[in-house]
């Protein structure tokens, strides 16, 4: 079987889970994220496209429901016994067959958490699946059960974010040796993620923000990439993923005669950033850690062109983002604790001059503070 942990490991994830369900008088979980299926069971699929569910009893029973095109991954990915199939067909209902599915484990009439926050999960889903279970059973949100439990990685979840944080580096330093005038962009892009498919990783679970010159202050990715300038500013924001887990980076290269203003900004990041990954201590908040970030910024003179977030949780997720919760923004009061992954940004947009600049790296939080697994460039690079 393609388990990527040990037996053990996922039943001690599903106790958790279990005990969190007892302790919240639920009877059990529908689990409809991917990321969820695959922390519980190991199930690794992009079925999740289309309609799937997953039921774990308070007892620890497990059940899916998929199409016939995963009937056989399920179960070479996963530890789940019961896998049922809903026909593909014209006017399907497979909310129904959930249901039927339910009933099966005794949870006609029971308290059931749902996992709404889904990506798989529209709303069109959503709705046949309350039509499905309206009179059946309870349904109540509890789409955070299980992201909770995913924020504190286990020490062999760790040694896939520091594997995934060797191959990010690795993309990094051939951006950097890449990034210079007259070359496209998109041979960039290509060559980082030959690193990392090499490397034995993963493609990531979102295409990369990467621009140059006005397109620098676009961090979210778009189409129609060019050529890099003879004096020009690169931005990129990219992650790696190992067995589904990401690390990230961000930053911004130079060439030719860089504007001296770009000089002041790489220093506000860098020791923003510094900053912010020293005070990222168990205890401390991640709203705090934010707050922080933008005292400094602000104070650096960039009050008005920083982001309202500067970082978010990482882990194993699918398309179409990396990014996790919970993510920095002021007022978050997620405490931080130990064994917990976060990638910190620094950001500075300024419109005004067209001019950008960012450093980002991703970190795991240990007893004393931060062990970085990404590592951005210390020095502004100009090639």
């Amino acid at each position: 079987m393609a388990l990527h942990f040990s037996r053990e490991e996922f039943a001690a994830r599903r106790k958790r889970a279990c005990d969190r369900l007892t302790g919240k008088g639920l009877h059990g979980l529908v689990v409809f994220r991917q990321e969820s299926m695959y922390y519980l069971t190991g199930y690794d699929t992009s079925g999740y496209s289309m309609f799937q569910g997953m039921y774990l009893g308070a007892d620890g029973a497990l059940a899916l429901l998929t199409r016939s095109a995963d009937k056989h991954q399920s179960r070479i990915t996963s530890t789940i016994p019961d896998i049922r199939i809903w026909q593909d067909r014209e006017n399907a209902t497979p909310g129904d067959d959930l249901r039927d599915m339910l009933a099966d484990h005794g949870c006609r009439g029971k308290r059931l958490g749902i996992e709404y926050h889904a990506y798989g999960l529209t709303a069109q889903r959503g709705r046949m699946v309350d039509a499905a279970l309206a009179g059946f059973c309870e349904a109540v949100d509890a789409s955070d059960i299980v992201r909770l439990l995913r924020l504190v990685k286990s020490e062999a979840e760790l040694d896939y974010v520091r594997a995934s944080g060797r191959l990010a580096d690795a993309a990094m330093q051939t951006a950097v040796e890449m990034a210079v005038p007259g070359t496209h962009l998109g041979a960039v892009y290509g060559e980082m993620m030959n690193v990392i498919m090499r490397g034995d990783g993963d493609p990531s679970a979102s295409r990369w923000p990467m621009g140059s010159g006005e397109d620098a202050l676009m961090i979210r990715y778009h189409t129609g990439h060019g050529q890099i300038g003879k004096d020009d500013q690169v931005q990129i924001e990219f992650a790696a993923s190992y067995r589904h887990y990401h690390t990230a980076l961000m930053n911004v290269l130079l060439t030719g005669k860089p504007d001296p203003r770009h000089e002041d900004m790489f220093k506000a990041c860098r020791e923003t950033l510094l900053a912010c990954e020293g005070a990222m201590k168990p205890g401390a908040t991640v709203g705090e850690i934010f707050d922080l970030h933008a005292r400094m910024l602000t104070n650096a003179g960039y009050g008005d062109h920083y982001m309202n977030a500067c970082g978010y949780t990482m882990g194993a997720t699918y398309p179409p983002t990396w990014m996790d919760f919970p993510m920095f923004y002021t007022g978050n009061r997620q405490v931080i604790e130990p064994n917990m992954v976060f990638f910190l940004h620094m950001v500075i947009l300024d419109r005004d001059s067209g001019l950008a600049m960012s450093a980002g790296e991703t970190s795991i939080v240990t007893e004393d503070g931060c062990e970085q697994v990404t590592h951005a460039p210390d020095e502004l690079v100009v090639n």
